[in-house]
């Protein structure tokens, strides 16, 4: 694992500029210096980088960012198509707020930040303008600009660069595809791409579901969901870390269905940003054909019913929509699966190269949390977000021996070790050990008994995982070294059901009938002074996912870390509202809501405001 080391160059303030009227980019070029911040790898590819030992020792201030999937402008018919908004809190707001002060405000983004009266969030639809134009692999424009192009928000989660300077930022709505590169420091865009389309389900599939940072940050690698491709954006920058170019490389892609075919080659956006500065990036390589075909290095399907081969052992991968990449420290990526399953691809190469693979027997479906300690890769299963989700109930957590992939294995080998199956999963997602097909309780808390295993993180010493339960508002804490399980609750006090915990207070108030202190944890990170962990809070109308993430208080919550990594207790809430998106509400299995209120926070993460040199 590479060592992260910290610059002597530090961050200087935003100078004071009267006229805000100026040119954005001029403004911005006698305001801002050029470092940013540090961290580790991504929330839930979140393996953890050696910065670890670095912020061990010393505490460092950072911002939390949160991806809020709803609408940023009024009038849509439905959830989550139509821009977002990004919430950015301060640390320093951060520690007031729990110490009793006044609640963190939002930080504005871009020529906002000049306004010392100006506050978040940002919109989506501003950090990324309308007025980009789409240009093709030969670099010629198509035509389009990114306001005639449909499905631009959702924006779904953001995670940050190893060298802490600039986030992903993986926009979900149906038929979009876009995946944006965020400076952390302007708070402005610095690219954006669209991703391969594919046949799998039409001529023109493809979304964006989650993209992971590499370990040097060199490379992003992107779940095309729809589009059923494994891609990726190769990095390029200086000396300190700042990006140079964005290339999308066609040749690095891998297909992971059946019968495939390439219907829209990715594109890539040009134009100026808030700042009047112009975005990176270009289209480089061709598609192999042959990372497309059906098979397996081992000579089997990738997704069941391929037409050139048998289906895989132990249940094989019935649907493979590509859920989350999870980066490890050793190049490798670990490709969950809506279906089930789990494809293990050596990201180093090109095209990327299957390495390992799993029927949904062995590694059951619908997993997103992943996170590496202590040389163990931790990926877990949850519920479909599929209406088929509606009546599973899913808690379950592996763990694999990542340094087995520095050689390509026959089929599921090594096999996961399951630390925590829970005897209440239902039988499927090739869950062979259910005793219930279905579990029709719904998600009213109090009331359902599903579970949904979903974000997970690990202590910095990495000796402990955590896993949220997005429907129990629960907490699994698995020892990485001896495998026992610990739990923790988000609702009470002292996380141990003891007294009102602060989602109470936080509570939407326009619903007498909303079930209230009902948290709805999504995706985590911890904080780099490894106090926090710092975990999505979803709203009373779940954008994504809706009959399992129904919540009370959107926001992100704040976790205090106990027991020397073993326990938490949700300590502080970081509140998110949305009264400009009217769509409509829809939770099965939930509360019918008739109030306003839209955010919809999906994931939080954390960047640190001090730069970090990856060698």
């Amino acid at each position: 694992m590479k060592r992260n080391i910290l610059t002597k160059t530090g961050l200087t303030k935003l100078a004071p500029l009267a006229a805000l009227a100026t040119a954005a980019a001029v403004a911005l070029t006698m305001a801002l210096p050029a470092s940013a911040g540090s961290h580790k790898d991504e929330l839930h590819s979140q393996h953890k980088s050696s910065a670890t030992s670095f912020w061990k020792k010393r505490r460092a201030g950072y911002e939390v960012w949160a991806s809020d999937q709803s609408n940023s402008v009024p009038g849509v018919a439905s959830r989550g198509i139509e821009g977002s908004w990004i919430w950015v809190w301060d640390s320093k707001d951060i520690k007031r707020q729990l110490k009793g002060g006044p609640d963190a405000v939002s930080l504005p983004c871009g020529p906002d930040m000049l306004n010392p009266t100006a506050t978040g969030p940002c919109n989506l639809l501003d950090v990324f303008p309308g007025t980009l134009e789409e240009y093709d692999a030969d670099g010629q424009p198509t035509g389009n600009t990114l306001a005639d192009l449909n499905g631009f928000g959702r924006l779904h989660g953001m995670l940050p660069d190893p060298q802490q300077r600039y986030l992903n930022a993986n926009i979900f709505a149906p038929s979009g595809g876009y995946v944006g590169i965020i400076d952390r420091q302007t708070k402005a865009a610095v690219g954006l791409f669209r991703v391969t389309g594919t046949n799998v389900a039409g001529n023109d599939t493809r979304s964006v579901h989650m993209s992971f940072w590499s370990e040097d940050g060199n490379a992003i690698l992107i779940a095309n969901l729809h589009g059923k491709v494994l891609e990726r954006i190769n990095v390029e920058r200086n000396r300190k870390g700042r990006i140079t170019n964005l290339s999308f490389d066609r040749s690095a892609s891998l297909g992971v269905g059946k019968n495939m075919e390439v219907t829209s080659s990715a594109t890539v956006f040009k134009g100026a940003n808030a700042w009047g500065w112009p975005l990176k990036g270009d289209i480089t390589g061709d598609y192999v054909d042959a990372a497309f075909a059906d098979l397996t290095p081992n000579g089997v399907c990738k997704e069941n019913g391929c037409a050139d081969g048998a289906d895989g052992a132990l249940g094989g991968r019935p649907n493979n929509v590509i859920i989350c990449p999870v980066a490890s420290s050793n190049e490798n990526v670990y490709v969950t699966l809506g279906g089930g399953g789990l494809i293990v691809a050596d990201h180093s190469t090109t095209p990327m190269s299957i390495v390992g693979e799993y029927g949904n027997q062995a590694v059951n479906g619908a997993g997103c949390g992943g996170v590496e300690a202590n040389g163990q890769m931790f990926v877990n299963a949850g519920v479909s977000a599929s209406g088929a989700g509606a009546t599973q109930s899913v808690f379950t957590m592996y763990s694999i021996d990542d340094a087995a992939f520095s050689t390509p294995q026959s089929e599921n080998s090594p096999m996961p070790v399951t630390l925590f199956k829970d005897s209440t999963n239902t039988s499927t997602g090739g869950n062979m050990d259910g005793a219930i097909s279905a579990n029709n309780s719904g998600q009213l808390p109090g009331i359902t008994t599903r579970r949904d295993a979903h974000g997970a993180d690990a202590t910095l010493d990495e000796r402990y995982v955590h896993n949220v339960d997005r429907i129990q508002n629960t907490v699994e804490v698995f020892d990485t070294v001896t495998h026992a399980r610990t739990t923790y609750d988000l609702t009470s006090a002292d996380g141990q059901g003891n007294g009102d915990g602060p989602c109470l207070a936080a509570s939407v108030g326009d619903d007498i009938d909303l079930p209230t202190n009902d948290p709805a944890p999504d995706l985590m990170e911890i904080t780099p002074d490894g106090r926090y962990f710092m975990v999505a809070l979803r709203g009373p109308t779940p954008v994504s996912v809706t009959h399992s993430a129904q919540g009370s208080c959107p926001g992100v919550g704040i976790v205090e870390i106990t027991q020397g990594g073993q326990s938490g207790r949700l300590v502080g809430v970081l509140r998110s509202t949305n009264t400009v998106d009217t769509a409509p509400v829809s939770a099965a299995g939930g509360h019918a809501y008739t109030g306003a209120e839209r955010s919809d926070p999906h994931a939080a993460t954390v960047i640190a405001k001090k730069p970090v040199r990856i060698r």
